[in-house]
């Protein structure tokens, strides 16, 4: 499965300039590309809306080896609830930290050199006080299990990721495909995971071949397949096919063929101005 990358993590935004201030001034990220779209995408890339909408990539460097967001915003659609299914991205950055200071956005301390912070929208960051010890500072993405040994089934045993650690008394665990990506973290909770209108989608590539065969997979297993095997096109850029699952606890999960995302996904020089100059 080293073929395999983890790419991005999609938030739902209701102020896009207050959210892209947070990922490029307080994180320090850079914009990637922004896109505008007319109606709906057939995957439901931003949520179940039809109107019109936006997609901006923000991250740390190109998407080709880097983790990054997807700020997906709908207009018209003025807030978005909370649930307890997103439980944070963990960076290693103390310019974050930094900047985060000097613009006096709130931080709090929860251990010896690790900050919360929170996004627009009030989506959890973890900042590290500490240069990276990687080329890219996002190191995780947390998301909120009810059934520990369920999910470990479901992403290690089906979807292939390798458990790089795992903590039965605190009920988590830590997976990804390869040393060098951003990780998943698991984290066992009680009750049910609620994802209410705010939920994310996590979104990986694979080989364009292995798409059908992943789809077949989940048939055969009867897990959730949200949309099956579709063609997705960006006005004057790539098409690219996807196939989008959930676990067993609803997360969305989208696996696009890597040949053509990576021809989609190339940075885009004129992406901040088109961002900044959009209405």
């Amino acid at each position: 499965m080293a073929t395999r990358r983890a790419l991005h993590f999609v938030f739902k935004v209701k102020n896009r300039f207050q959210t892209v201030h947070f990922f490029r001034d307080v994180l320090g990220m850079q914009v990637l590309r922004h896109e505008e779209f007319e109606e709906g995408c057939k995957a439901a890339c931003n949520g179940p809306y039809d109107g019109k909408w936006s997609k901006t990539m923000v991250g740390f460097g190109p998407e080709d080896d880097h983790f990054v967001a997807e700020l997906t915003y709908n207009y018209g659609i003025g807030d978005y609830k909370l649930g307890n299914d997103f439980m944070g991205i963990t960076l290693a950055s103390s310019q974050a930290v930094s900047n985060a200071r000097k613009l006096e956005w709130p931080l709090s301390k929860v251990a010896e050199g690790i900050f919360e912070t929170e996004a627009p929208g009030g989506y959890k960051f973890y900042l590290q006080d500490r240069s990276p010890s990687q080329s890219d500072p996002v190191l995780k993405v947390t998301l909120a299990v009810s059934d520990l040994q369920k999910s470990l089934n479901y992403w290690s045993n089906l979807l292939g990721m390798k458990i790089y650690e795992q903590d039965e008394e605190k009920q988590r665990a830590l997976l990804g495909y390869a040393d060098n990506q951003c990780k998943l973290e698991l984290q066992g909770i009680q009750g049910a995971v609620d994802h209410a209108a705010a939920f994310g989608r996590i979104a990986f590539s694979c080989p364009q071949k292995e798409l059908p065969d992943l789809e077949d997979l989940m048939k055969r297993e009867s897990h959730s397949i949200l949309t099956p095997l579709v063609s997705l096109d960006t006005p004057g850029k790539a098409t690219v096919q996807v196939v989008i699952l959930a676990d067993p606890d609803g997360h969305e999960i989208c696996f696009v063929g890597d040949e053509a995302f990576r021809e989609l996904s190339k940075m885009d020089p004129k992406g901040s101005k088109l961002l900044d100059d959009d209405p």
